[in-house]
């Protein structure tokens, strides 16, 4: 074990909370960051909650499954945050306080410096985040990232060229989109291609929450648009980019085989939240958090409480969505019969490999999970940060 077992108050499957506690739930109260230290001891085991379907289908994913680290792929990586897939199989990640990415020989570990991204400018929950290939990276050779820098967030996307010494192998960032509020905490930085090839962005309203419900603004929102960052056909207003709002801190992207966008983001005090995600839909914050029942707002999909989550990156594989969480140092499991939870929400590796930041599915039956126990918020020890391989079912 890494280190004891960190455990919350049991999270109760009810339809829940308009209202926050006085120390900033919804509509009150400053925002503090996102809960990212260790949980205090003494806690019951946790469990996440989620509304089951009634008739799961027979095709949906089992009950009860499994994970299990069956390797450890890289070491020794400061503050990782996004993590792709080249293709042959090797890896790139980010660092978010270094403002530089790592190619990681996923045969060896072998960690090669691929270069600094200019214009990166790091402070809090801010710095060098969410990755993304090209849709075309085969001919173009582009990596999307997401930055905060002196005065926003911003999508920038550079060539990189594998062939050139290390740690020059970036080319010059050329600005897909700027513009989105920037903040000490709540920076969302989440980026993925969807099936439909489009750009999507998961961003944070930067601690004022009143942005998550202004349509015009870009924070607390699901941003969707081209590669060259223009917005797409169908998205809910033809000149936005703005795909979903009410969001409060969103760093957790993926589609299920049936195309469906899933998210997760963190909560304030009380419900962390997995959702799936509708153009031109609301889902509630700062108005409420978690599950309320309330018209005009989307209830999550499955639901956990703050300490037992805090949830960064999530991936779709044998029928579930994983979820990587950061204070509750575990991966959930939520299993989906369509759209719907088959169980509630299954915890593995509870408390024995640190904090969680992201998950990335790579194929059948197999997740890399990074660690992220170097961000300043964690406790590393020698080795850390790890991406480490992991069997599920």
């Amino acid at each position: 074990m890494r280190r004891p077992a960190v455990t919350a108050v049991l999270a109760a499957a009810a339809l829940l909370l308009t209202a926050g506690c006085s120390s900033g739930g919804p509509g009150g109260g400053p925002n503090p960051p996102d809960k990212g230290g260790t949980s205090a001891p003494g806690r019951a085991e946790p469990t996440g909650s989620a509304v089951p379907s009634a008739t799961p289908s027979p095709t949906g994913a089992p009950a009860k499954g499994s994970a299990a680290v069956t390797g450890t792929v890289a070491k020794d990586l400061k503050s990782p945050w996004g993590l792709v897939a080249l293709p042959d199989g090797d890896l790139l990640v980010s660092s978010r306080d270094e403002g530089s990415l790592t190619r990681v020989d996923a045969k060896t570990g072998k960690l090669t410096a691929v270069g600094r991204v200019v214009g990166v400018a790091p402070a809090g929950e801010g710095g060098l985040m969410g990755l993304a290939l090209s849709p075309t990276y085969a001919t173009d050779h582009q990596v999307y990232a997401y930055f905060t820098t002196e005065s926003d967030n911003r999508i920038a996307r550079m060539i990189y060229d594998e062939k050139r010494p290390a740690g020059q192998q970036l080319g010059a960032p050329d600005t897909v989109f700027k513009g989105i509020p920037k903040g000490t905490v709540h920076n969302g930085g989440r980026i993925a291609f969807g099936p439909d090839k489009m750009l999507y962005a998961g961003t944070g309203e930067t601690g004022d929450r009143g942005l998550a419900q202004d349509p015009k603004s870009l924070g607390g929102k699901i941003l969707r648009m081209t590669p060259d960052g223009e917005p797409v056909h169908g998205n809910p207003s033809a000149d936005s980019v703005v795909y979903s709002l009410g969001h409060r801190n969103v760093q957790g992207l993926a589609w299920d085989e049936d195309r469906r966008l899933w998210a997760a983001e963190f909560g304030q005090d009380t419900w962390d939240e997995l959702n799936l995600i509708e153009p031109g839909r609301n889902y509630g914050w700062p108005t409420v958090e978690g599950r309320a029942g309330r018209a005009g707002f989307v209830d999550p999909v499955a639901q956990w409480r703050t300490d037992d989550a805090s949830p960064s990156g999530i991936a779709v594989a044998a029928g579930s969505v994983w979820v990587a969480g950061l204070k509750g140092e575990r991966l959930w499991r939520v299993p989906l019969a369509g759209a719907k939870p088959v169980a509630e929400p299954q915890a593995f590796l509870t408390g024995k490999y640190g904090r969680l930041r992201t998950v990335l599915a790579v194929g059948g039956d197999q997740l890399l999970l990074v660690t992220n126990e170097t961000d300043s918020r964690g406790s590393p020890q020698a080795g850390d940060d790890r991406i480490l391989k992991v069997t599920v079912k």
